[in-house]
């Protein structure tokens, strides 16, 4: 098998397996789990692979990977690209999903039906918006992906976890109304949805049309910016994220970063240097509406009592410094950006299930003053809703204190984890535009930046101290929560995967560059793209 043919496993192994399950009444929670859980290690080994091809097909040799849905010639083909930025997006999605699996075992795969069914559709969607080359496509797997998370955010139900699913519902189907907008207005103006074809296509708008175009990559843009956190579009993540259930919290840690992804690809092919008149569009909105984002999340984090909303807000933070950092349109930090991805994914993943360990054997009510609380809203979020299952295991508290000592330490970025290189990457690139050691000019705006990383990661100290004290030290009603090995293992495993990111730091800022240097240059990805062969029928004896 030819190796392209990999690209769509990550597309049919998790539809096939959700429809599979379909078959199975709810009462058998084994084997849906595992079905759904060995589906997601599938998805995981693919992903590796992935990874491998991807970056054997550099920058360098002008190809990218393509896999032609129905044989089409391009630009017409339904066509999946790969290259080394969706296979990170890939990997990142898998590492994180078997975790989020393996915890729900405990208690949430309980609690609601066809949790594995929606689980692998959300995993099916994402994948495919990493995956498709071309702005329809991308539309029909933004809305499985949405579909699937209006199940899973109500997963558990509760008049809280109802109540904020509602608002993300309605949110959620006005930006893609948006979305169908914004593609209408560029089909009229171009005539075509392929992304490479579009990047042809766009430096050759004439003036006249080029209002429209950009009205409808405006409105496009605003529909991603919903998915991605950017304030003032976010006012509904921190409240939606901390009411969901904590596996279903842990993968949407990712789903916010779809739509920093669809940003980061579109804006630097659709926008970047070379693309005429419109060079640059959307680049200014992005740089201060990332930094209006990081200063929301970071006085949201102080403002939190609930550890909940604590993540929730740092969600927010995170895809700031993300979009912040595409707005500035240099290279070196775009390759920083994309390891602090991949590490801030990883952290408030293992955050959200750490949550939900922590809390189980607290009384909030006790910690947080009663006028704080109905200040800030946040009594209705500790409403017990399920029982409380598992078994204590020895020094609990003591493993659930060190796991949560490490996530302070990752959102606040300090030394040595993965946090600090990925904030330390960015801030060299960005004092060192003409590269390391070779000085040049400092725009301002880079300045805002570098204070903003710096003071975002103390807020996250604070509160993350403050939070550690008000858990473990002094805690009202001391009582250890009983915890499986399930729902341990997962955060575990997460912190590992943070720990290795640092360790391999060298070979993966390597990889973060090559991507980068691929965003920024995408006439590889165009021609490979426009240049993908039809699949011929093989010869007698010829192996196919």
């Amino acid at each position: 098998m030819r190796p392209e043919h990999l690209i769509i496993a990550p597309i049919v192994i998790p539809i096939v397996a959700a429809a599979l399950l379909l078959f199975f009444d709810d009462k058998e929670r084994l084997l849906k789990a595992t079905v759904s859980i060995v589906s997601a290690i599938a998805l995981f080994a693919v992903s590796v692979m992935l990874v491998r091809i991807a970056d054997g097909i550099g920058p360098q040799d002008g190809r990218v990977a393509v896999y032609l849905l129905g044989n089409w010639p391009p630009p017409f083909a339904i066509n999946l690209v790969l290259d080394r930025l969706s296979a990170m997006m890939l990997l990142l999605t898998s590492a994180l999903a078997i975790p989020a699996l393996i915890f729900s075992l405990g208690r949430w795969q309980k609690a609601g039906p066809h949790f594995h069914t929606l689980f692998l559709l959300l995993l099916m969607g994402m994948n495919g918006a990493f995956l498709t080359g071309d702005l329809f496509n991308l539309f029909v797997f933004f809305e499985v992906m949405l579909a699937a998370s209006y199940g899973l955010v109500l997963h558990g139900s509760g008049p809280v976890r109802v109540r904020a699913g509602m608002h993300y519902i309605a949110i959620n189907l006005i930006a893609s109304l948006l979305f169908l907008i914004g593609v209408a207005l560029i089909y009229g103006v171009t005539g075509t949805l392929n992304m490479a074809d579009l990047a042809v296509r766009i430096p050759q708008v004439p003036d006249e049309s080029r209002m429209m175009l950009e009205a409808g990559a405006a409105v496009l843009g605003v529909a991603f910016l919903v998915k991605a956190g950017m304030w003032p579009l976010s006012f509904w993540l921190p409240t939606t994220y901390a009411a969901a259930a904590a596996p279903v919290a842990a993968i949407f840690a990712i789903l916010s970063k779809v739509g920093v992804y669809v940003i980061l690809r579109l804006t630097l092919m659709f926008f970047g240097g070379e693309t005429g008149a419109s060079a640059g569009f959307g680049a200014q909105i992005l740089f201060y509406g990332g930094i209006a984002t990081m200063i929301f999340g970071a006085l949201g984090v102080l403002a939190s009592q609930a550890l909940g909303r604590l993540a929730g807000y740092s969600v927010l933070v995170s895809s700031g410094t993300l979009l912040a950092s595409i707005g500035i349109e240099q290279q070196g930090v775009t390759a920083g950006a994309l390891l602090y991805l991949a590490s801030s994914t990883l952290t408030i993943g293992a955050f959200f299930l750490l949550i939900e360990l922590i809390e189980r054997g607290q009384n909030p009510a006790a910690n947080v003053l009663a006028v704080t609380m109905e200040a800030y809203g946040e009594g209705e979020e500790d409403e017990e809703e399920e029982k409380v299952e598992g078994v204590a295991i020895p020094g609990t508290l003591a493993i659930l204190g060190v796991s949560f000592a490490a996530c302070g330490i990752l959102l606040a970025g300090l030394p040595p984890l993965s946090g600090f290189i990925a904030k330390f990457a960015i801030l060299t690139a960005m004092l060192n535009p003409d590269g390391f050691g070779q000085g040049g000019d400092i725009p301002s705006a880079s300045w805002w930046l570098v204070a903003l990383l710096i003071l975002s990661g103390l807020s996250a100290l604070i509160a993350m101290t403050r939070a550690g004290i008000r858990s473990f030290w002094a805690p009202v009603d001391e009582a250890v929560p009983r915890v499986l090995l399930t729902e341990i293992l997962p955060i575990g495993a997460l912190l590992f995967l943070t720990v290795a990111i640092t360790v391999q730091a060298g070979p993966l800022m390597r990889y973060m560059q090559d991507t980068a240097a691929g965003l920024h240059a995408p006439q590889p990805y165009i021609d490979g793209v426009l240049g993908a062969e039809r699949a011929t029928r093989p010869e007698d004896g010829e192996q196919p």
